[in-house]
């Protein structure tokens, strides 16, 4: 067997290619772990420094005020220093893949650190994950174009700052490499796995040298995995499925009513009222609540869940409900966050909900006769399972708990719930939270090369405009003329005004157009034809290649508006895709 070394389809010519791919690799981790880095600082201590002396068992009305101000500051932030919408991270990553060629705007390398930091340091229910993979996406593509590099080496560099900023946040490099091949869908190559390990692992190292080797969750596990326990594990997975069923439906439609207020003023005092009721009453939903969370999982629930408005809950019973509530509103609140103007992600938000799920699963278990379930066990794991659900990423929640907890000790376990709920979920919602409106308006770019290929062709590109026109109103003679002085086979007929009113086929009319005698008898409107189908400059090639398919034409015209732009051929769109495959095939 012939081995074939990962970098070998670059020529020697091409070796400083190769080189500047993989030092723009490291420079993108170090850059990307620097900014995770600092962003967690700052939201840190700016969140420390807000909710100062903060009393929780009692209620504080800070809490009706900061998260109002932060989205109202992030608002204004957007709307007159950036003049754009800065919300949504992931997915704009995705729609820069798939239509955009993986132009990241270079405003996005600081832009949603700064909105993301009034938001959520204020008390909005986001967390930070998606922010920083951005930055670190638009880092990546920044550099990538700033040295003229290919398509493929810039979607590349585009997964190494994702992978650089999953690495910082977490000192998680394996998941970081999976998150970037699992969310992003970057193919699995080793030209693709080498700048993405290059830039994790320098993240990683960044982030352990500034913060030492502690890390955002550092759990010991009090229990292994018993093979007894499986069952429950299992049952935790197809929970933990409907569990991301209920956050993927429920933000999608509170963003898509949030989304119909014209006035964003109005949008903002409907969102962000609703959110402050919700924190005063349930103070675990104010921030990321990655703290509430590691108490919770250290086995401090009783203390946590008291601290709400509901006052002190003595009950086991009162202690699961209010364990249903708290993930039931944290998905509320983070929607309407996002809604109302915030900048965030669903990153922590899905390990919340998972964690204390899985709290509230163990308890409800813990109440059978003769059963005791691990609550941080299930807690942990259920985490994975709402990540699994939600991001559509079962490797992603897997790894991301096995390196929380230093080993895989629950591996198995992790296993099982993960892939359980993605095949839960799968059967209601073939799409991720990231993917599903990007799929619905045909701009998800997916592993599916020649699919991937035809998204990136774009009509306006391939429209052909040597063509000759002609009015209907012309005589024969009068067309021939045109004729002789035409590279095609076509003549397209418009009036005075551009507008499309049908062709001339010359194949159709060569047994008249030597007959003299009909030169001055014949009309061009008696021998054009209105073409079916047409094709519109904004429309998908998708939909234009099905279109030359089915009609078995060789050259459609392209109209807008009625108005006459050219004709796009099937040879060009062949050759072009065939340069677009060979150079996203290029491993």
């Amino acid at each position: 067997m012939k081995f074939t070394h990962p970098f070998s389809q670059f020529t020697v010519e091409s070796t400083s290619y190769r080189r500047r791919l993989l030092l723009l690799s490291f420079v993108i981790g170090l850059l990307s772990g620097l900014t995770a880095v600092f962003l967690k600082n700052l939201v840190h201590y700016t969140h420390d420094l807000l909710s100062y002396g903060f009393d929780f068992s009692k209620g504080n009305y800070l809490y009706l005020i900061l998260p109002p101000v932060g989205i109202g500051i992030t608002i204004l932030f957007s709307k007159y220093v950036i003049k754009d919408n800065i919300s949504h991270g992931v997915s704009r990553i995705l729609y820069a893949i798939s239509k955009k060629n993986g132009k990241i705007e270079a405003h996005n390398m600081y832009s949603s650190m700064i909105g993301s930091t009034f938001t959520i340091a204020f008390g909005g229910s986001m967390g930070l994950e998606a922010p920083i993979v951005l930055t670190g996406s638009a880092i990546g593509s920044f550099l990538g174009r700033k040295f003229h590099l290919n398509y493929k080496s810039i979607i590349i560099l585009i997964g190494a700052g994702a992978s650089g900023a999953i690495a910082g946040i977490f000192k998680a490099p394996v998941t970081a490499v999976i998150f970037s091949l699992e969310v992003l869908m970057l193919d699995l190559t080793m030209v693709t796995l080498i700048p993405l390990l290059i830039s994790s692992a320098t993240a990683a190292t960044v982030a352990y040298f500034l913060m030492g080797p502690g890390v955002l969750f550092s759990f010991q596990l009090d229990e292994g995995f018993y093979i007894n326990h499986l069952p429950y594990y299992i049952v935790l997975g197809i929970l933990t499925g409907f569990v991301s069923l209920y956050f993927t439906k429920m933000t999608i439609f509170i963003e898509d009513t949030f989304s119909k207020f014209k006035n964003t003023t109005l949008k903002w005092l409907a969102g962000t009222a609703l959110l402050s009721a919700m924190i005063y009453a349930l103070p675990s939903l104010y921030g990321e609540g990655y703290e509430f969370l590691h108490f919770l999982i250290n086995n401090n629930t009783d203390e946590l869940v008291n601290q709400m408005l509901f006052g002190h809950l003595s009950t086991p019973g009162l202690v699961i409900l209010a364990l249903g509530l708290i993930f039931t509103f944290k998905v509320i609140a983070m929607a309407l966050t996002g809604g109302s103007g915030g900048v965030g992600g669903i990153f922590a938000p899905s390990l919340f909900v998972g964690g204390v799920f899985g709290v509230f699963y163990a308890r409800v278990v813990n109440l059978l006769p003769f059963l005791q379930v691990p609550e941080k066990n299930m807690a942990l794991v259920g985490m994975a399972g709402v990540m699994a659900g939600v991001m559509h990423a079962p490797l992603t929640g897997i790894f991301l708990i096995a390196e929380f907890t230093g080993g895989y000790e629950l591996l198995t376990p992790l296993i099982f719930t993960a892939l359980f709920s993605y095949l839960t979920i799968i059967i209601f919602e073939p799409h991720s939270i990231y993917t599903k409106r990007l799929a619905q308006r045909g701009e998800l770019m997916t592993h599916d090369k020649d699919k991937n290929v035809m998204q990136m062709l774009k009509v306006s590109s391939l429209i052909e405009t040597n063509i000759k026109t002609i009015r209907k109103e012309a005589t024969l003679g009068e067309l021939v003329k045109v004729i002789a002085e035409s590279e095609r086979n076509i003549v397209a007929v418009t009036d005075k005004d551009n507008n499309f009113e049908g062709i001339v086929f010359v194949n159709d009319i060569r047994n008249i157009i030597f007959n003299h005698d009909l030169y001055d008898k014949i009309k061009v409107e008696e021998i054009m034809y209105m073409p079916d189908p047409v094709v519109s400059p904004d429309e998908s090639m998708e939909d234009v290649a099905r279109k030359f398919q089915e009609s078995g034409n060789y050259n459609l015209p392209v109209i807008k508006d009625g108005k006459y732009i050219g004709f796009v051929s099937r040879a060009k769109v062949f050759m072009q895709y065939r340069k677009l495959l060979k150079e996203f095939s290029d491993d």
